[in-house]
Order: C-alpha cells, then sequence, then structure tokens
C-alpha cells in the first residue's frame, strides 16, 4: 500500500497506542468508519478506513478537506496508521472531527418529515456558505446530499464525505475520471451528467444544492421509488422531486424565497443556475428572519431525537462519515417493470422490490457463469463508478480476457460486500438483461 503524502500542517499519524474505546459506526462500498476516543486529545474522533488499494483516493480526500477547512466543513485532524479491532494487518485512514447527531440523512428519518422551520432555515444557509467557501477555493465537492451534510451536538451543519472532490479548473485526463463523475448519488445528479462526455463545472453542485434544498424542506428523499435507470431517463427530460408537499407549508416565512431559488439551482441549463454567492443572498436573508427562534427550534428537534419513542436507535446509528454511493442510496433497492409515466412534475413509476441481499446473493450464486458469459466488462465497471478505486480499475483494464477481467472484478466485489455486488447487480441487468433473466434474476 503506497503511504499517504503527510498534510501539511498535520503531525505523524495517530496509532492504536493513542486510541480507545473504538465503536463501528458505519461501513459501505468504500470501507468503515470508527468512533473512538483519543487518548491524549480526551475527545472523540472519527477514524475513515477504505478498503485495501484505495490509498490514492484517500489522499486525493484528505488534500480536499484540508484545502476546504472551514466552520462549515468537517476538521481534518490526522491521518491514521493502525489495526483497526478485528483487523490483522496496518490500514491507512483519516482522523476526522466526529459529529455526534449523525447527518441531515438521519435527522430526517428520526423525525419522520420535516424538521422544525427555523432549523431548516439554518441548515441551508449553512450548507450554502459551505458549498461557497469550497468553491471559492477553485474546488467542487460532486457528492453533496443529505448523508453528506453531517451534524454536531448543536445541529450545526457541516459538510463531508470529499471522496469525489477535485479541483475545479483542472482537466480530465481519461476515461476512468469521466465516470468517476458518476459515482455521486444519481438522484442528486443533474441531467447534464449522465451524458457519457460530460465534464465536471461547479454547476453541478448547483444543481446538488436544489435537490438538497428540496428535502430538507419536506423531510423527504427524491423520487423514493425510483432506480437508476429511470432518473436517467426521465431528469434530462424535466422531470423533478414532487413540490405537493411544499404547497402545503404556504404559512411559512421565508418558504416562498427558498423555493425560487431551489427552482433556480435544479435548471436544466448549467448556465442558469446561481453561484452559491447569489445563492447566500438569499439563505442569509431568510436566516436573519428566524435567528431568534433557532435555540428553540434546536431544542425541539434534540427532545424528539432523544425521545424513547424516537426512530433513532443509538447516536452510533447517525454515522459520522456516510459512505453511501448511487446504489446505497436506498434501502431497498428496486427494479422498475411497469411502464414509465408522462413526464410530469413528480417522478412516479410501478417497480418490483428486490433487496440488496437478494442481489448479492444472485451474483455470488452465479458468479462461475458470469465469468464465462459476460462480454460487457469494462461498461459494467464504469457503472460501479467509485466503488471501483484507480487502482483495481487500472488491474481490471490490464487484463487481456473479459474473463481475467470478470475474475478482477469480484475481488473488489467481494472486499465492498453486499452494497457493492447489488450495485454489480443493477449494472449486469442493465448491459446482459438476457443473461439475468436466464439466471432467474
Amino acid at each position: 500500500m503506497q503511504e499517504m503524502e503527510p498534510l501539511s500542517h498535520k503531525t505523524k499519524p495517530v496509532g492504536n497506542e493513542s486510541l480507545e474505546k473504538w465503536e463501528l459506526v458505519a461501513s459501505g462500498g468504500f470501507g468503515h468508519v470508527y468512533k473512538a476516543r483519543h487518548k491524549d486529545w480526551r475527545f472523540d474522533v472519527a477514524i475513515k478506513i477504505p478498503h485495501d488499494g484505495v490509498s490514492m483516493a484517500l489522499c486525493d480526500e484528505a488534500y480536499h478537506m484540508d484545502k476546504s477547512s472551514c466552520q462549515f466543513v468537517v476538521v481534518l485532524q490526522g491521518t491514521y496508521w493502525g489495526c483497526p479491532p478485528e483487523v490483522t494487518s496496518p490500514k491507512q485512514g483519516l482522523v476526522m472531527e466526529f459529529m455526534g447527531r449523525g447527518s441531515v440523512q438521519s435527522l430526517l428519518k428520526h423525525l419522520s418529515g420535516p424538521s422544525v422551520w427555523p432549523l431548516v432555515c439554518r441548515l441551508a444557509h449553512q450548507v450554502a456558505l459551505g458549498m461557497n467557501f469550497i468553491h471559492s477555493q477553485k474546488m467542487m465537492h460532486r457528492d453533496l446530499k443529505p448523508s453528506n451534510v453531517l451534524l454536531n451536538d448543536d445541529l450545526n451543519a457541516k459538510l463531508a464525505d470529499f471522496g469525489l472532490s477535485r479541483v475545479s479548473t483542472s482537466a480530465l485526463t481519461s476515461s476512468r475520471e469521466k465516470s468517476v463523475v458518476n459515482g455521486g448519488s444519481y438522484k442528486y445528479m443533474p441531467p447534464e451528467a449522465f451524458e457519457v462526455s460530460y465534464e465536471p463545472v461547479r454547476a453541478f453542485d448547483i444543481y446538488s444544492y436544489g435537490i438538497l434544498l428540496c428535502s430538507i424542506i419536506t423531510g423527504k428523499e427524491p423520487y423514493p421509488s425510483a432506480d437508476y435507470e429511470l432518473v436517467e431517463l426521465k431528469i434530462p427530460e424535466g422531470d423533478r422531486p414532487c413540490c405537493e408537499e411544499i404547497e402545503r407549508m404556504r404559512e411559512r416565512e421565508g418558504l416562498k424565497e427558498l423555493e425560487e431559488l431551489m427552482k433556480r439551482c435544479w435548471d436544466g441549463s448549467p448556465t442558469k443556475r446561481p453561484p452559491f454567492k447569489d445563492c447566500l443572498e438569499v439563505t442569509e436573508n431568510v436566516f436573519s428572519k428566524h435567528e431568534n427562534g433557532f435555540r428553540d427550534a434546536v431544542g425541539q428537534v434534540l427532545t424528539r431525537m432523544n425521545s424513547p419513542t424516537s426512530n433513532q436507535s443509538n447516536t452510533s446509528e447517525a454515522s459520522n462519515v456516510p459512505l453511501q454511493t448511487p446504489e446505497q442510496s436506498m434501502p431497498n433497492d428496486t427494479v422498475d417493470n411497469g411502464p414509465l409515466t408522462p413526464k410530469q412534475d413528480c417522478v412516479k413509476m410501478s417497480t418490483r422490490r428486490m433487496s440488496s441481499t437478494d442481489k448479492a446473493k444472485f451474483v455470488d450464486d452465479n458468479w462461475a457463469t458470469l465469468i464465462q458469459d459476460v462480454t460487457m466488462v469494462m461498461p459494467i465497471t464504469d457503472e460501479l463508478g467509485g466503488m471501483v478505486h484507480r487502482e483495481a480499475y487500472s488491474s481490471i483494464v490490464a487484463k487481456q480476457t473479459t474473463q481475467e477481467q470478470m475474475r478482477k472484478l469480484y475481488e473488489t466485489l467481494h472486499s465492498g460486500g453486499k452494497v457493492v455486488k447489488a450495485a454489480f447487480y443493477d449494472a449486469l441487468r442493465k448491459h446482459h438483461p438476457e443473461l439475468v433473466s436466464r439466471l432467474g434474476g
């Protein structure tokens, strides 16, 4: 494993001798996140450990977090080198600020709907502040969504998960980098990002912010039943999240301004989307109208979150650094079997549900056949986006036959677990529907 470059203002890597009270708080296609107590610092930190073979991706994320450091971005406190609990070989990782209240996604889950209005206005403004700073540093985030907006104990928002970030002025240099554009969560991707030749610009983040605003305001996930193929088809046609919930909230002060901003941000034309400095003129004005209500709003929400009847099981569930990928974004992946509805304000569809567990089992049960019969290996690998890391991708490309490529790809699927196998199933179904059908999938 390649050694990580030292961060400009950080000391030597944090090792196991400095950490205690380890607790696994998240797992996903990228790796694992632990909560641990630093013995000398005397406070909790988050340790993000990627799967093997992704040290360069980790270096990139560390660089982008370091460069984007501000009060609205999760603080990178150093790097890690050691063996987490029940791991036998040393691993590299990132040491980050631990955000004790999880994410906006977990908040909305706990509340089962919209949050208290003053807090909605504060979250909208704080996210815009963080994104404006990132863009001012000539950076992009490229994976802005509720699970990547983390919350501290006072429910203040900070941006996290810079695994897909990049310098916005740099040029794309390979087909692999182009495919990583689709590594973000597909429900928050702009219509132009579904084009094969798309090269990311900052308007990507602005569109994502518009969809995020809708989620924060309504308390609901966009397109709750849509799979990747349907979103890819309908979003470029102009479909956007359903706004019926917003229509029932008209009495809230500042809602009209936020709704107008939301729709400007998700405009189908990248050039018509406002830069974040213009977004801030709206969010700061709305924010100022509710400053006197923030304290009570936070108190109300924390009371609900701490209630025994809350959906929250424990603080560990509110993962510090969510590791979602496009196919992880929904608890139950869906397969579309029904006709598409006409274009309208809301994306709607008929689906039958197939769980990630079922998809992963299908892949494992049929792997010998898949090795022999799958010919679209690289298109499927590209569909997986950021789940296949650079070193693994290069190894797959270098193989001479599709059978060898599939065997190498399976190493990534195996290390990524159920979620990555489920994503592979979705890509396989897209490129080899007849094979999936023949095997009973």
